[in-house]
């Protein structure tokens, strides 16, 4: 319908331009004198012009979108170049082009320039740069480029959407943290360390692939020619540093600063020569088991690109629904915004069984913990609960002083 009424529209104003034109001839030819002569002859270009701009085909432009690149970390700025390409040089006198976004970089429409208002002329190539700042998370698609012209006098209009899909994917942002392990059992302190997680090299229970850090000795010559890449052999531990952590993906304002936190948690646990597992229950129950390197990273940072607070049941109840959590031995990390007595519950009877639970409490910047919060924080440390308050932009203080009720 409303095409039809579009199309209605366009007949309408062809029929009265050339309903101007005859009644200023008319005009002409009857009133007689230099001024009605004058006004028809005026009137002339403007309105063979509208004629020729009716005939003009648009649609077969040729529009090519850049990028400055694909893959983004939040807040990084995007830098996009539109390229407009026709045929014939018929004059055009303005253009208007605008890029059509998704929902979430509409949401940033007033600190960018996606809509620009050109007089191309004669010209037969336009090239427009925008800039979008502060681009937030998540996979985001541009649609179709909508172009749209007319004459001076605005009788005729012409505009098309050319389709023109590109997709973008922006991580979530991530600090730079340093991951101490919660048990600490080789006479090296409380404080923090960039040395790797110590390994019993005493006996070889598998090969994994090359990670930075790997010592020269480590690496598995018949594994490597076999592979046709660098294996290293994987030692026992003395003391498991296998770390899982279970992401609340329940609806919340502060769910960003939950996900940048647990971002910067895997990397720094992965960076420390660590294996760590993942678990978020949005609205699709995602699972990555324990394993380490770069290639986990990867794919750990891919999902928390996408993921949404969707989450259909509260993190309580994902926790008393997974089993498996209760039957390996790791330290289990719980990462939330929001803190309730059933979490506190179902976190303490697993705390009971294995000992190693750490609940990190998300807050925005300078927000402040209320009084239910507190006497609920009170109460995980008595069960034996290790918890920390952790405010956006202050992520390296995760490790600083993680005790224990």
């Amino acid at each position: 319908m409303k095409r039809f009424f579009a199309f209605v529209k366009d007949i309408w104003k062809l029929i009265l331009l050339y309903l101007l034109i005859v009644i200023t001839f008319s005009y002409a030819m009857f009133q007689g004198g230099f001024v009605s002569w004058f006004l028809f002859y005026s009137f002339l270009p403007f309105g063979f012009y509208a004629l020729a701009l009716s005939l003009y085909q648009i649609q077969k432009f040729e529009v090519e979108r850049e990028l400055s690149k694909h893959e983004f970390n939040a807040g990084e700025s995007v830098e996009v170049t539109l390229t407009i390409k026709r045929q014939t040089g018929f004059p055009l006198f303005f253009i208007v082009v605008e890029d059509e976004l998704d929902q979430k970089l509409r949401l940033i429409k007033n600190q960018n320039s996606e809509k620009k208002l050109l007089f191309p002329g004669f010209q037969k190539e336009l090239k427009i740069q925008y800039l979008m700042k502060n681009v937030p998370r998540g996979e985001h698609l541009f649609h179709h480029l909508r172009l749209k012209t007319g004459d001076p006098l605005g009788l005729i209009e012409k505009e098309v959407q050319i389709p023109l899909e590109n997709r973008i994917l922006v991580y979530p942002a991530y600090e730079e943290m340093t991951y101490r392990p919660q048990e600490n059992h080789y006479d090296q302190g409380m404080t923090a360390s960039n040395e790797r997680v110590q390994r019993d090299t005493s006996m070889a229970t598998g090969v994994r692939e090359y990670q930075p850090g790997d010592r020269f000795s480590w690496i598995n010559w018949k594994a490597t020619a076999k592979r046709n890449d660098i294996m290293t052999k994987e030692f026992e531990q003395r003391k498991s540093h296998d770390v899982f952590i279970l992401m609340d993906c329940a609806p919340d304002s502060r769910f960003e600063v939950v996900v940048s936190f647990t971002a910067s948690l895997v990397r720094a646990i992965l960076h420390k020569g660590a294996q760590t597992g993942f678990l978020s229950s949005s609205s699709e129950r995602v699972e990555f088991p324990i394993r380490g390197g770069e290639a986990q990273l990867q794919q750990i940072f891919y999902h928390l690109a996408k993921v949404k607070d969707d989450s259909k049941v509260t993190v309580d109840l994902v926790l008393e629904s997974e089993n498996f959590l209760s039957q390996q031995n790791y330290n289990l990390m719980l990462i939330t915004s929001q803190m309730t007595k059933p979490l506190i519950e179902k976190a303490s009877y697993y705390s009971s069984r294995k000992g190693n639970v750490t609940l990190f409490l998300m807050k925005k910047k300078k927000e402040i913990p209320t009084k239910k919060e507190l006497s609920l924080i009170e109460m995980a440390k008595t069960r034996g609960i290790k918890i920390k308050m952790i405010h956006d932009e202050g992520f390296f203080e995760a490790f600083s002083e993680v005790k224990r009720g």
